[in-house]
């Protein structure tokens, strides 16, 4: 019978010990939460930033008023998501958003038309302001306070004063030209 060396058993021994360690990996569904905050605990799956539809805020809304055409709201609220030929006094402003690391939105308004005016309106409750909806997406929380914008009087005293210019300006000196007038004179 055959011996195995000491040199040639290490390596099968360290690869059945990797294997064996395999069974007991969490399985893919396991790996990442339902809202993929992190993989294993160390690393953070990129998600592709899904944006559909109009973003429509209070703003925007209170500026479209019954009686208003259909040409002047898509101006107002840009052309709606959804149109059917079956309703066609009715369009649909449908937006989604997902965002890591923010919550995901979703909101509909709906506009009624009379012919080619605007009838109604229906506003969702939880439309928000503009300011509102873009705290909402924004994912970037800044560290510290922010950058300072202006100087105190103090500070401004201690800035250099700006040198007067020594030599007068001249004007530029070359060719004077006169063109005709575009249109004749009348």
């Amino acid at each position: 019978m055959r011996s195995i060396s000491r040199t040639a058993l290490f390596p099968l021994v360290a690869l059945s010990t990797l294997l064996g360690g395999c069974s007991s990996l969490p399985s893919l569904s396991d790996l990442t939460s339902v809202t993929g905050e992190k993989m294993l605990g160390l690393i953070t799956p990129y998600r592709v930033e899904v944006v559909q539809g109009n973003v429509l805020t209070k703003e925007l809304v209170a500026k479209v008023k019954p009686g208003m055409p259909r040409a002047q709201v898509r101006d107002l609220l840009g052309s709606p998501m959804l149109t059917d030929a079956f309703h066609e006094d009715r369009w649909d402003y449908v937006f989604t958003i997902q965002r890591q690391g923010a919550a995901p939105q979703n909101r509909k308004v709906v506009a009624l038309f009379e012919g080619d005016k605007l009838k109604s309106l229906d506003v969702p409750d939880d439309l928000p302001a503009e300011n509102d909806f873009v705290a909402a997406i924004n994912t970037f929380k800044p560290t510290g306070p922010g950058p300072k914008l202006s100087l105190s009087e103090a500070e401004r005293d201690k800035l250099p004063v700006p040198k007067k210019a020594t030599q007068p300006v001249q004007e530029p000196t070359g060719a004077v030209r006169t063109y005709p007038p575009l249109e004749p004179r009348s």
